[in-house]
């Protein structure tokens, strides 16, 4: 788990209190209730809970993909639930956020080029000339670990290790203060799980926050310094990694930790998770 102190400064992205739901009156749909977190340059915080938890809602409140009822949101100063239209767009040309997508094939247009992929974000914006723009494209590349002859390769025929690094080329090459990490290797091996983390974890020296969500508690131990637990819409639990792993609070935290051997040692027997569900039962009866 992350050791490095955590960084003094106001936040870059501030969740506060927000309220997420779907349909009018009595077809509503209760999704978020009451989230709030924080993530500050150079900062990793992990956003864990289970299918349907609302984690990925989260992550589209803060682009503007999700309706936000009450509560607001704040990215580098700027509080984006009050945006509309032109402003939305605006703010996203600007590159500020950036989004990196579970599955790189659903991201990347199966038609374009790695290399126009990457480039795409910088055309938009006319961010140079083509030359300059080959130039970042093939830096950026680099940084990532990606070949560059790869860069002159369709999706399809590369890897899926090799789709996620050009994902997260083309999401810093417009250079991002916050990065969006939506469930980024749970479509890849193991080796290659490892690889993009690591690359993940080597951007904190360039100041980037980071929001990780995953379902996998082992990756956000290895990679979060902060973690934010989701359960039914609600963050049930929020604090330093290592505390939450060490000495979990709410029954479904400790249910995750449980269920992490690599974490604990061994998994809880069959008994305990019965208790465990049980106690979850009756917070939410």
């Amino acid at each position: 788990m992350p050791d490095h102190p955590l960084p003094d400064t106001a936040p870059l992205l501030d969740v506060d209190a927000i309220d997420v739901h779907y349909g009018r009156r009595r077809n509503k749909r209760q999704i978020l209730s009451g989230v709030s977190l924080q993530v500050r340059s150079g900062e990793v915080v992990g956003l864990i809970g289970e299918s349907g938890s609302g984690k990925s809602t989260v992550a589209r409140a803060v682009i503007g993909l999700a309706p936000v009822a009450t509560g607001r949101i704040t990215v580098a100063g700027n509080e984006v639930t009050k945006f509309h239209g032109k402003q939305w767009r605006s703010f996203r040309q600007r590159g500020v956020v950036q989004y990196v997508f579970q599955d790189p094939l659903r991201s990347l247009d199966a038609d374009v080029l790695i290399g126009d992929s990457i480039a795409e974000p910088l055309r938009i914006t006319r961010a140079g000339s083509r030359a300059e723009i080959e130039q970042q494209v093939k830096e950026y590349a680099a940084k990532v670990h990606l070949d560059e002859a790869l860069l002159s390769r369709f999706p399809a025929e590369i890897s899926g290790g090799q789709r996620q690094r050009a994902a997260v080329a083309r999401a810093l090459v417009t250079e991002p203060k916050l990065l969006i990490l939506d469930e980024p290797v749970s479509a890849l091996d193991a080796a290659n799980r490892v690889q993009v983390l690591g690359g993940f974890a080597s951007l904190r020296s360039e100041g980037i926050a980071m929001l990780y969500i995953s379902h996998d508690l082992g990756s956000v131990a290895g990679m979060c310094d902060r973690t934010a637990v989701l359960y039914q819409g609600r963050v049930v639990e929020y604090g330093l990694t290592t505390e939450i792993v060490n000495n979990p609070q709410h029954p479904y935290t400790r249910l995750l930790v449980g269920s992490a051997p690599t974490l604990r040692g061994t998994p809880i027997d069959r008994e305990a998770r019965a208790q465990l569900r049980a106690e979850l039962t009756a917070q939410t009866s």
